[in-house]
């Protein structure tokens, strides 16, 4: 398997944003206990930017939302969706290149939704996500059930924690596997 073949493609991106969806994963209701005015926070495999635009409203003015994909398409798709928003101030696109993310700026939370499984090296992904984060910030790893066994998320569990990430609780989230970790936390 290539690595572009384990990535779902831009061309499907109205199947992971449109009313449905949101209303299954509704983003202020999974993330609004993590998220607050004033914070820097990353939305690794942003995709069209469901998660991106809402985390924008979170941070409100002094906030910003680093949205990080590897594909272009889907990082031209959040900056139009922002900018009918009224919320490009907000939200920075990065376009992930083929030795990792490649960002230095540390963040206050990350969030990996649905999209662990298709990076192909999780411990070297995993630990270049723990090297962003602040002290005591946190990641929250949603896998969907359908793709990943529980066995599976269990590995993806146990290479966040040689990472340096504890867990600190497991949100429910529909149809999903989660967990909500933390750096430096005991």
């Amino acid at each position: 398997m290539s690595e572009t073949s384990r990535i779902c493609s831009w061309k499907i991106a109205f199947a992971l944003d449109n009313p449905i969806r949101r209303l299954i994963h509704n983003p202020q209701n999974i993330l609004g206990g993590y998220i607050k005015a004033g914070q820097t926070v990353l939305d690794l495999g942003c995709g069209p930017g469901t998660f991106s635009v809402a985390m924008a409203e979170m941070v409100g003015e002094s906030g910003k939302v680093i949205a990080v994909d590897v594909q272009e398409e889907m990082l031209k798709l959040v900056r139009e969706k922002a900018a009918r928003q009224g919320l490009q101030a907000r939200i920075v696109t990065h376009k992930v290149g083929p030795g990792g993310i490649g960002l230095s700026e540390k963040v206050d939370f990350a969030l990996a939704f649905y999209m662990v499984h298709e990076v192909p090296d999780a411990e070297a992904f995993l630990k270049e996500v723990a090297s962003l984060l602040k002290p005591r910030g946190k990641l929250l790893i949603v896998e969907p059930k359908m793709h990943v066994s529980e066995d599976d998320f269990e590995k993806t569990v146990e290479v966040a924690r040689r990472a340096g990430l504890k867990i600190v609780s497991e949100p429910r989230v529909r149809l999903s596997r989660s967990k909500l970790f933390q750096l430096g936390s005991g």
